[in-house]
């Protein structure tokens, strides 16, 4: 009967004391982290909301309360709306190409044995340079007269190519580069998953008489990857939207605004013109669409991953 009693009373003292410390220590494990997001993202991301209803000019001292004008204005913008568009487009190019280019390498890679190495090396040198360094080798690769590029369609007897000069190719000449920074990246994940795929799956579907090379990836393969795939492509469509080194260095948003991007359009208004609040307004456009395209990839494809 007392036992009962002291059951049904709660928690003897020493366990609410205990459950009190581990609560108290669970707190200050996460209290640094907590700061850190505190401090590096969710403070500048007020104050960035702030500024976007504000006219506040760079080095300004004062700013008046505009509301949402900034945000009309860019709605409005024909600049924006083209930057916008030129995005999109630089996204449906790069995405499609740096995750089945990267999952094709990756097939291909991952059976080789003793160069297997040698290639994950070649493949992943883009990664650890810097995009500014190799967008100058680009540009000397694919210019007109002196570019080894042009050099080797003139001995194919075809004409010289205005990769970066010519509206009709700008965008997708940076699409191509884009793709090429992420493809040994995207290859390493993949790798990655292949190598988590139990062998003894390949072995029961070659009793079952699956043995050729594309039902066996069809079946067991590509059904693995499901979870790899999935953060493959939203990593590279957030990496996509964020364009701006090779853009900066290589075509300054030319030919005849054919290149011009939503955070290169950003840094223009922001550090080019000094108009901090529409940056801001800018800003917080382009999060809002990284945000949304994010989410209804992750929903989208969460129905069709086999975890």
């Amino acid at each position: 009967m007392t036992l009962a009693l002291a059951s049904a009373s709660g928690p003897a003292p020493a366990a609410r004391r205990r459950l009190r410390i581990e609560r108290v220590t669970g707190l200050g494990f996460a209290l640094p982290a907590f700061v850190l997001l505190l401090l590096t993202i969710l403070l500048p991301l007020a104050v960035l909301l702030w500024l976007s209803f504000t006219n506040y000019e760079f080095g300004g001292v004062d700013m008046d309360w505009v509301g949402l004008a900034n945000f009309r204005k860019a709605l409005a913008d024909p600049i924006i709306r083209r930057s916008l568009v030129n995005t999109l487009l630089y996204v449906a190019i790069v995405v499609p190409g740096g995750v089945l280019g990267a999952l094709l390498i990756a097939v291909l890679v991952h059976r080789r044995k003793r160069t297997r190495s040698v290639y994950e090396v070649i493949y992943f040198l883009p990664v650890t340079s810097t995009l500014i360094a190799m967008a100058t080798v680009w540009q000397f690769l694919l210019h007109p007269s002196l570019g080894p590029v042009n050099g080797v369609l003139k001995w194919l007897g075809l004409g010289p190519v205005a990769f970066l000069s010519e509206p009709s190719t700008a965008l997708a000449t940076l699409a191509v580069i884009g793709i090429w920074q992420l493809l040994g990246f995207n290859m390493i994940l993949f790798l990655a998953g292949l190598t988590a795929i139990p062998r003894d799956l390949y072995e029961a579907a070659d009793i079952d008489g699956c043995s050729g090379g594309i039902d066996r990836f069809l079946t067991i393969t590509w059904p693995l990857l499901g979870p790899t795939t999935m953060f493959v492509l939203v990593t590279t469509m957030i990496t996509a939207f964020k364009i701006f080194d090779t853009v900066a260095v290589m075509t300054r948003g030319g030919p005849v605004g054919s290149t011009e991007v939503l955070l290169y359009n950003v840094y223009l208004e922001g550090f080019q013109y000094f108009h901090t609040g529409y940056a801001a307004a800018l800003t917080f456009i382009f999060l809002a669409f990284i945000l949304v395209f994010s989410a209804v990839q992750t929903f989208a494809l969460d129905k069709k991953v086999h975890y």
